[in-house]
Formats: C-alpha cells, structure tokens, sequence
C-alpha cells in the first residue's frame, strides 16, 4: 500500500512559528512533525510515500529527500495552485493504482494503521475514514456512523448546533483509487465538503473505522504545547531520540555529543538535542532543547520548548515558553506564559517579558526592558477571529484603532489593488473611530473607499447589489447591549462574507502578509451623494402601493436614534402611509444609552400607539435589521408571536409553496403551512442560513426567530425597514389588524432554560442525545428538535457560552416546563 502525505499547509494560526517553516517542519520533541508521521508509516510497512506540497516545499523536499535515512521510497508532487485536499491528491492519480492511505503531515497520532487498513479491506469499503472521540469537536468534520461502522452522516467544521457526536474525522482515510475518478482535475475540491458528501448521496461504500490511541492536529500554537506535554506525559507513543539517563525523579534522553554540568536537576521528562551544554545548577522541568543549543548556569525552565541553536543566559527564568530557531536569551531575563520567541529573536540582558508576548523574527529587545503587548488577546483572535462574517470585541480595548486598520489592510489586500469597496457605520463615537482606522488600512492597499457614512446596513447590501462594488464593511455597536463592536465584512453580492473568503482574510491577517501601496498608488476616498436615493428606487417598486395608499394605514415608528431615520420617512411618504417618528435623528450620545433600555423604549411606544389610536407600532434596532411590534391596543408581540402572525397573513394573502423556518420556531408554523399546503424547509437559526434560504429558487418566504424576514425579490439579508413597510401592506391586503392575526397556535406555550455543560463535554452530550432520539421523529440542523408526545423540545449546544439552550413546546405550560426539566436532567447525567 502507497501513502499521501498532505504536506502543504500554511500553518497561518501557528504563526509566527511558521513564518520560517512549513507546518510539518515545525518540531516535535526533537524532530519535525512529519518526521513522526513517516516513522509512523514505516513502522506498519507503508514505504512507497508520495508528499503533497504546496507553501514552502523546498525545506520539506530537503529534508526528507529519497526517504532513504527512513526505510522509505519518497517523492513529491508540487501543486500549482491550491486545490483543496482532494483536488491536490488529484494530481497523484496516475501514481495511485491500488488501495492507498491519506495523511496529514502535520498531526500526532500513534494510531495502529495496520487495524484501520484491515477494517477497510473487510468491509470492501471504497473509502474508510478512520475517526476518534475528542472533547471538542467544533473544529473539526463530524461523522454519523451506523453500528457496522457505514457512514451516514458528514458534517465538516460545524457550528455547535450541527454538533451531534464526539467523533470526529482525523484527516486519516484509506481510499480505493476508482474513488479519485469522482474529483475533477484542476478544481478546487475538497473531501470533506465535496467528495464525501458526493459519496454518500450515490449511496457508496464509506465507512468510518474508530481508532483506539492518540491523536491531536497541531492546528494552532496552543495545540503545538500541549501535543508536547503529552509527549513528556507519555500519553503519546513515538519514537524519541536520545540516549536514555537515570535521574531521580526524572526520564532524561540526551543525544550525542551532549554535555551536562554538575548540579544540573532535571524533573519529569526532558529531551535534549545534539551538541548542547547544560550549566551547572541549571534546573529543567517537562522540557524540549533542541541541538547546538547552550543553556547557562542557574537557568531555571519550566515546560519550554525550545528549538535548534537557542542560547538562554545564565540565571534566566522562562516558564511554558516555546523559543524558535536561533532565539536568544540573555542573562537574569524573566520570560513569564505563552510567550513566543520566534526565529532570531534576541532579549537583552535583565528583560522581564511578560505573558502572551510574542516576538516576531529578527526582533531585538533592548537590556532592562519591560515588554508588555497591546495584542494580550492574540490567542483569542487566533482561535477564533472570524464568527460567521464579523469580529466582535471590547471596544478600545480588543477592538483597537491599530487592530482595526491591520483587519482593513488585509482585507483590503484580499481584494486587490484598484478596486473600491463601500463601508459605513453606526452612529457611536466608537464606530466612527473604528470606521476611520478601517479605512486607513484599507487605503494603505491601493484600494478605493465609497464613504457610506451613518448608513443602515440594508442599504450598503443594496449598494453592493448594483455590482459595482469589490466588497463592503459595517462598523456597529453590538446589538446585545455590551461593551462590544462588530466589524461586519460583505462579499461583492451583498452577501456576508463567505467562508472562503473569510479564511483568506484570516491568513493574511495573521501572516500581515498584504502588499503596501506606492505614494502614488494609495487609494481615494469618495463620499456618494444618491445612495438612499437608489435604495428608494429599488424598495418601492416591490410594494403594492395602491393598496397602501387605499389602506392609508397609521403607524408609530421608533428609529433608535439610528441611520434609518434619514432615508425611511420619505419612502412612507411616497408610499402614503400616515407614521409618526420617534427618535428619528442621529445621536451618538443617546445611542448608548438606548440599547441599554429597549423595554423601556418598547413600552413607551405601546402607550403611545394605543393613546393616538393608531394601527401599530414598530421599534427598530439603530441598525435598521431587527423590529419589534406593538399592535393597535398597544400590546407588544414576542418575536415568536410575530412570527406566527406574519407567516399567517404572508399564507392567506400569497398562497406560498414553501418557506424556510429556523428550529427553533414554534410547532404553530407546521399548524399554518398545513392549512394552506405549504412545505417548510427547516434551517439553521443564523442570518447566513436565512440569506442562503432566501436565495433559493424554490423558497418564497423566509422567516426568522429573532426578528427579521426575508421576502426573496428585493431583500438579501434582513431589513426592518422593508419588513415593517410588508407587514403593513399584508395587512392592508387582508383587511385585518395585527391582534386580529390569530389561530389555535395562540393556545401554545414555549419554556426555554440554559443548563451548563464543560465545554470538553458538549460532543459527548451530543453523542448521547443523538442516541437518546433515534427512534423519535426529529429535525437534525441546529442541535436536535424531538418530537414528543405532548410537544417537542430542541436542545442546542449555546455558541460562545459553556452550556446548552433547551427549548420545548406544548399546549400546556406544565408539560413544557416539565420538558425542560427532564433535559436538564438528561444533559447533567449525559456529562459524567
């Protein structure tokens, strides 16, 4: 049997440990990653290897060479683009032609391939995916396996409400070579998301083989220490060099020509290199030293990693620090947690650096100095930048001016030189700064600005629809009311930002690999004068406006001090719609505290409705994406209320053939598209879901759990402004007013909890409710909707926080409640 090994990798949340070295070149206790999957290989008698490499291929291809040194028969295949994964094995297709095993170059495992290669031939599997158990699952592809093992469900890198089992794929998979015939040649195409999912749907022989052992994917910089502590831990088992020596209390391999002073204490395990010196009284705890490397007198190290040719001066001090290539360190220098040396980075004598810093290569730091970082949070970003479309932070605090001109920089970099892209913002002084630091980096690419200003964000989507536009960014307060700013990235389309295209974002971003631009090719700035003009154009030819103007209906409408308030008077007016306007200018200094006191703000609006006898009254966010409703006594309706209520007349009045749904939407919907013999398409409860919904040829109408709607034709994403001006002609349509909007679903009853859970523990949760619900009818999108006798109930693992969300639904409020408890119940015991 052949071996690929996938050895092109950028390493971009390893950084700045790979800013000199391909992913698998970084070491492992001693020796590169891919060094440990070879042996790996070697040991269950796989030596005809074939390399797959793409960034930096030269070190790899120097390094390994023939594969001689290994007992192997090594080559390389250099690709000319990035294909994805399966797209890059494509190119090795004449070389595979029989049964043959894929792996990562950049992984630890001491998995029993020989175990995995049997399973596959046994079950004359056309692809086997070998999988193991992991305490979180959420950054990598999840597989549903039958109790033969067959694969019937695949989910790659899902959010943590498509999180249904603790097995995970390990990037691991034996494939017959007739498989490689479904990949196209020279398109990106990946197996994950393409090639497996295509399997399944032609009902192919996948299986999932799970393996029994250690595995960890060396995905970032906080992945890459603790495959290293269970390393000295032995939780791992690979083949380390050195020559064993006896010390108290300690397991010490030293390579050849090694020297260890008198004094020197060693605890734990240490591994140490080639050619290295050990001062006297140096005292070296569950730590890694790499050849030529000198460590002096009274040096104390406490879980370090260091590389080749590191020097640490006498007395220094480093603690759970990883010390690149050439690093040096000079004498009585504190080095306190998680701090970085990378590649020639030099400290000075009597330095105290201070936790998290990293340095990046060929920096210096002057003797005596004190070096705290601005970029404290960096392993924050490096986990998780990016949640769908946005970055989200403390505001001048995560969210800095400095930080937000290098996201714009690299997003501009992204796009190109002489393209232009729109941004805008809320009305706060926050943003505004934000905004400006945005387009600095922006500008500093060669790209051109259009100035939106304190524009609403369903306007810029329109603007970018006219196809004119690269890209858009929205710079906003966070809706919940925090300390927090969003920075909101859009595709060309009005579309958030896609997932591809937010993955390049993040690897220039980290890499700060963006091209500057000459003096004279920096971008401009422009300023556009007819944007709401043209957002009015597109909005009413998508109304009925005879009907409104027949109605006349009478609305209270409160703008929150946000940019909607500029452009939406004019079109009630033209649409002869009788409003009277609340809060309809723009004041930063009252922004802030209105997000705090919507209640407040929603029950005013209720009096205010029902004292001016009018027909309803709408609270929209500063944003202009979200709405609450009062009806004409001045009753506010809840979000789900409103839900039943505009999909009812949305049925009555359109006769829709089907509509897409979030789960977690009441059991009152499937009441109403019965009735009217509409079908529901169940999606994820997230604005990305809806918009991909509503683009969809055969969805009419699309409804949301948390305030907004989707009408196809004239929406891209929600838009209150839009919604409010539907809603009212529906209900024009109908002859109706809002409390008249009724069915039996008003009989129902929704219960809802939050029940903690370790987040080490949510995939093992998942497991077991996936299990607990197989033979109950259920909807498997976003967490796990069961139905049950007197109800359903949907559990759903919560996106930032450690815990679940439970909610249930019945006729009674008791079984709803009692619903809930018996899940909280569940998910305690499913924990231990």
């Amino acid at each position: 049997m052949k071996a690929v090994i996938m050895a092109g990798g950028f390493g971009t949340l390893l950084r700045p440990l790979t800013a000199n070295a391909p992913k698998p070149m970084v070491p492992m206790v001693g020796k590169p990653v891919m060094e440990h999957i070879v042996e790996l290989l070697r040991k269950h008698g796989i030596t005809e290897i074939i390399s797959m490499l793409y960034f930096q291929s030269e070190q790899i291809e120097s390094y390994f060479g023939t594969g001689e040194k290994w007992g192997v028969n090594m080559s390389y295949i250099r690709a000319e683009a990035d294909f994805g994964t399966a797209g890059s094995v494509k190119n090795a297709q004449q070389f595979l032609d029989s049964s043959f095993i894929i792996i990562s170059g950049d992984v630890l495992t001491d998995f029993d391939l020989t175990a995995a290669i049997k399973f596959h031939e046994n079950r004359k599997a056309q692809g086997t995916i070998v999988l193991t158990r992991v305490e979180n699952p959420l950054a990598y592809g999840i597989v549903i396996t039958s109790t033969t093992g067959k694969i019937t469900r695949f989910l790659e890198k899902p959010g943590w409400g498509q999180v249904f089992s603790d097995t995970v794929n390990t990037g691991i998979y034996i494939l017959e070579p007739s498989v490689l015939d479904l990949i196209p040649p020279k398109t990106e195409f990946d197996f994950s998301k393409d090639l497996y999912p295509h399997m399944l749907s032609r009902k192919m022989r996948l299986f999932g083989h799970i393996a029994p052992g250690y595995w960890r994917d060396i995905g970032n910089v906080e992945e890459y220490f603790n495959a290293h502590q269970d390393a000295f831990d032995g939780k791992v088992n690979v083949n380390l060099s050195g020559k064993k020596i006896d010390y108290p209390e300690a397991s010490v391999l030293v390579g050849e020509n090694t020297f260890v002073s008198h004094g020197a204490q060693f605890s734990g395990t240490v591994i140490i290199g080639d050619n290295v010196r050990i001062g006297p009284r140096a005292r070296i705890f569950h730590s890694s030293i790499g050849s030529n490397s000198i460590v002096g007198r009274d040096v104390e190290l406490n879980r370090v990693i260091a590389w080749e040719n590191v020097s640490i001066g006498p007395k220094a001090k480093i603690s759970e620090a990883i010390l690149c290539k050439n690093a040096y360190v000079g004498e009585e220098s504190i080095i306190e947690e998680d701090c970085i040396l990378s590649d020639n980075a030099r400290v000075g004598e009597g330095c105290w650096i201070k936790r998290n810093v990293k340095i990046w290569p060929n920096k210096e730091v002057e003797s005596g100095a004190t070096l705290t970082s601005s970029l404290i949070w960096g392993e924050r970003w490096a986990r998780d930048l990016f949640s769908d479309a946005k970055v989200t932070g403390v505001g001048n605090t995560e969210l800095t001016p400095e930080f937000a001109a290098k996201l714009g920089a690299a997003f501009g970099a992204m796009l190109g030189e002489n393209r232009t892209v729109a941004v805008c913002r809320g009305a706060s002084n926050i943003t505004r700064m934000l905004n400006r630091a945005l387009v600095c980096g922006i500008l500093s690419t060669g790209v051109n600005v259009n100035d939106l200003q304190t524009t609403p964000v369903p306007v810029l989507r329109q603007e970018l629809r006219r196809g004119r536009l690269a890209g858009g960014a929205y710079v906003r307060l966070n809706p919940d009311g925090n300390e927090e700013v969003d920075i909101i990235f859009f595709d060309h389309n009005g579309w958030d930002l896609p997932a591809s295209k937010i993955k390049t974002l993040e690897r220039l971003f980290y890499r700060e690999d963006f091209r500057r631009a000459s003096i004279a090719g920096t971008g401009t700035i422009d300023f556009p004068v007819r944007v709401f003009e043209s957002y009015r154009e597109s909005f009413v030819p998508h109304i009925e406006k005879g009907i409104l103007e027949k109605a006349q209906p009478r609305v209270v409408i409160d703008y929150s001090y946000g940019g909607a308030s500029e452009i939406m008077p004019g079109i009630l007016g033209e649409l002869g719609i009788d409003a009277v306007s609340l809060n309809a200018f723009v004041d930063q200094r009252k922004l802030y505290y209105f997000t705090q006191n919507q209640s407040q703000a929603l029950r005013q609006l209720g009096s205010i409705v029902n004292s001016l006898n009018y027909d309803m009254g709408f609270l929209l966010n500063p944003g202009a994406e979200k709405f609450m409703t009062v009806d004409e006594n001045g009753d506010i309706i809840g979000i789900q209320k409103m839900l039943l209520k505009v999909t009812q007349l949305y049925c009555e009045v359109a006769h829709p053939k089907k509509i897409a749904a979030p789960v977690t939407a009441s059991a009152g919907l499937e009441m109403i598209a019965d009735e009217f013999g509409a079908k529901i398409l169940w999606i994820s409860s997230d604005h990305q879901a809806m918009m991909e919904a509503g683009s969809r040829s055969d969805i009419d109408f699309v409804v949301g759990t948390k305030g907004g709607f989707v009408f196809p034709g004239f929406q891209l994403g929600v838009d209150a402004m839009f919604v409010v001006v539907k809603i009212m002609e529906l209900l024009a349509r109908s002859g109706k007013k809002l409390s008249q909007v009724t069915g039996d679903w008003d009989r129902l009853y929704m219960a809802e909890k939050d029940v903690a859970c370790p987040l080490a523990k949510r995939g093992q949760v998942m497991r077991s409710l996936m299990e607990h619900s197989e033979r109950a009818a259920r909807i498997i999108v976003d967490g796990v909707r069961v139905s049950e006798d007197d109800g359903w109930v949907l559990v759903r693992p919560d996106r930032k926080k450690a815990q679940f969300y439970i909610l249930a639904e019945s006729y009674s409020e008791e079984t709803a409640k009692d619903l809930v408890k018996e899940y909280v119940k569940n998910i305690k015991n499913w924990q231990k």
